[in-house]
């Protein structure tokens, strides 16, 4: 992983605890929303034969040291950027959806949910 991207993930987690202190409960949702976004896109699959294996309690389990530890993907800032983006849109989106349906407070909550994200974006 590189510097910008631990950098910017610094300051997703950053502000993040902020958010909380402050009681800014959109923020909050948009930032742990985007941070597992990034840690589900820096997942990889699953290789067949571990796929396959079982432990003696658990169905899929893998037993021994260093079962639990995997490779992650890296991703670059653009990926991140891209992510950010994604859920941004996404948001904005819906926001669109709900006012078409009458609900402006869910609308106006998702549009501050997707401010708060485009910071990250500038």
């Amino acid at each position: 992983m590189t510097t910008d991207v631990q950098a910017l993930r610094t300051r997703l987690r950053t502000d993040l605890a902020a958010a909380m202190k402050a009681r800014r409960p959109e923020v909050v949702t948009a930032l742990r929303t985007a941070l597992a976004a990034v840690d589900n896109a820096e997942a990889v699959d699953l290789p067949q034969d571990l796929a396959a294996a079982n432990s003696e309690h658990v169905a899929g389990a893998n037993a021994g040291l260093g079962a639990a530890e995997a490779e992650r993907r890296e991703l670059s800032v653009g990926d991140v950027r891209a992510i950010l983006r994604s859920q941004v849109a996404e948001r904005r989106t819906e926001a669109d959806r709900y006012d078409a349906h009458g609900r402006h407070d869910a609308a106006d909550r998702l549009r501050r949910e997707a401010d708060a994200l485009g910071l990250y974006l500038a």
